[in-house]
């Protein structure tokens, strides 16, 4: 049994339901981590620079493709954001409940990347918002799915093959990790999601259009 370190730590989700404030703590998180993920820094620097990401290159508001319209500097402050959208509601889910919950407010997280109530639920792909979950609840796995992230990219030169190669990866390995079942479903629903939003990519991939990095 973990030992305690707040009010809401348990080891078990099933404790989520053993008070109104557990479970409405955990109901705050979630709704926070989808609208901390509908905050989209691709927009905001792109729009500084007087483009608009989402009527340039791939169309996507994301990292990859700000890297390509607008420059490196740009694409590493969307990144870091992306991430950071990921990781901080999973860490909290993470001390002040369980690996599970920490999961599930990421998943909550990459729903508002994709799909953000502020801009008609037209959002990214979720890929940088994602392993921001993955680093706070199992670090191991995020190294694992950067080291595979780069191998795909340098092979390919197609940042989706990337995203999709990592995303692939992370259920075995967090299953290696030694993370719970429910813990990986979370992520597994995760990476769905994620593959289902490059459904795109894999229809240029499939005919030989998909962007290349330079």
């Amino acid at each position: 049994m973990a030992r305690d370190i707040g009010p809401y730590r348990r080891e078990h989700t099933s404790t989520l339901l053993d008070s109104p404030e557990m479970l409405i703590g955990a109901i705050a998180l979630f709704l926070g981590a989808y609208l901390l993920g509908g905050v989209n820094m691709a927009l905001a620097v792109s729009r500084a620079r007087g483009v608009d990401i989402r009527e340039v290159g791939s169309g996507n508001p994301g990292a990859s493709n700000v890297l390509r319209a607008v420059g490196k500097g740009p694409a590493a402050a969307v990144y870091i954001v992306d991430l950071a959208k990921g990781f901080l509601p999973a860490l909290i889910g993470l001390l002040v409940w369980s690996p599970y919950v920490g999961a599930a407010a990421g998943l909550a997280a990459v729903l508002g990347h994709c799909y953000p109530a502020y801009h008609r639920f037209r959002g990214g792909k979720g890929v940088a918002t994602a392993g921001g979950a993955v680093l706070a609840v199992a670090p191991p796995v995020m190294v694992a799915m950067v080291i595979v992230y780069g191998v795909a990219l340098a092979l390919s030169r197609i940042s989706a093959v990337g995203s999709l190669a990592a995303a692939v990866v992370s259920i075995p390995a967090l299953l290696l990790a030694g993370q719970t079942r429910g813990t990986v479903a979370w992520f597994a629903l995760m990476m769905v999601l994620i593959v289902f939003r490059h459904r795109s990519n894999l229809s240029r991939l499939r005919s030989g259009t998909e962007n290349r990095l330079a």
